[in-house]
C-alpha cells in the first residue's frame, strides 16, 4: 500500500473513449432528475465552494453525473473507484477529458488500486481534502493509516455501504475514528428507496 505520492492529473485506460462516455452521461442525466434539479437550483450560488472532496465510489456513468453535479455546485473533486473491476472506462475517460482528476480503470491490480485511492487526497497547493465520500471504507482506512496529518482538515466522511458502516463502528469501538462520519447507508432514502429500487433496476440493467 503506497504512502508516498506525487499528484497526477488523471490516470485512466483510454481517453479516446471520452466521446462515448459523454453521450452516455447525457442519457443518464435524463434519468437522474434529482441531481439535475440540484444543479438548476444551486448552480449559480455554488454552495459547495471551498469543498475539496475525495471520492471513492464505483466510477460509472451514473457516478460521472454525481461528480459533475458536485463541481457545478462549486466543489473541487478528485476521484477513484472503490472496486478494481467496477470502472466503466468510457465514463472515466469522459470525466478525465472534462479536466476532472480521476484515477480509475477496469482491472486494476491491488497496488494500482491503492495508488489511485491515494491520488484522491492530493489537491492543489499541497492541500488535502476537507470532505470524503466513501463506498466500502477503503479511503477512510487509507487516510487514517497512511496520512493522519490530513485528518484535522477533514470536516466529515459519508459512507454509503453496510460494509463501510461496519468498519466505521469498529473504528469507533477502537477509538480510532478521528473524523465525524455520516451513515448514509441507513438513511431512509438509501435503505427504503435505493436499496429496494436502485438495486433491482441495476440488476436488470446489468
Amino acid at each position: 500500500m503506497p504512502t508516498s505520492l506525487v499528484a497526477e492529473k488523471h490516470k485512466i485506460k483510454d481517453i479516446s473513449l471520452a466521446e462515448w462516455g459523454r453521450q452516455e452521461i447525457i442519457l443518464a442525466e435524463n434519468e437522474m432528475p434529482g441531481l439535475m434539479a440540484l444543479r438548476e437550483k444551486y448552480g449559480k450560488s455554488k454552495p459547495l465552494k471551498g469543498a475539496r472532496i475525495s471520492g471513492s465510489l464505483h466510477m460509472t456513468i451514473q457516478t460521472a453525473v454525481l461528480i459533475e453535479t458536485l463541481i457545478e455546485l462549486g466543489a473541487e473533486v478528485r476521484w477513484a473507484s472503490c472496486n478494481i473491476f467496477s470502472t466503466q472506462d468510457h465514463a472515466a475517460a469522459a470525466i478525465a477529458k472534462a479536466g476532472i482528476p480521476v484515477f480509475a480503470w477496469k482491472g486494476e491490480t491491488e497496488d494500482e488500486y491503492w495508488w489511485c485511492t491515494g491520488q484522491t487526497l492530493l489537491f492543489d497547493n499541497d492541500q488535502g481534502p476537507n470532505m470524503i465520500l466513501d463506498d466500502g471504507g477503503d479511503l477512510t482506512k487509507y487516510v487514517h493509516d497512511n496520512h493522519p496529518e490530513l485528518l484535522p482538515g477533514i470536516q466529515g466522511i459519508t459512507e454509503e455501504t453496510t460494509t463501510g458502516v461496519h468498519h466505521l463502528y469498529k473504528m469507533i469501538q477502537d477509538n480510532s475514528l478521528k473524523v465525524p462520519a455520516m451513515n448514509v447507508n441507513d438513511s431512509v432514502t438509501k435503505s427504503k428507496f435505493d436499496n429496494l429500487y436502485g438495486c433491482r433496476e441495476s440488476l436488470a440493467d446489468g
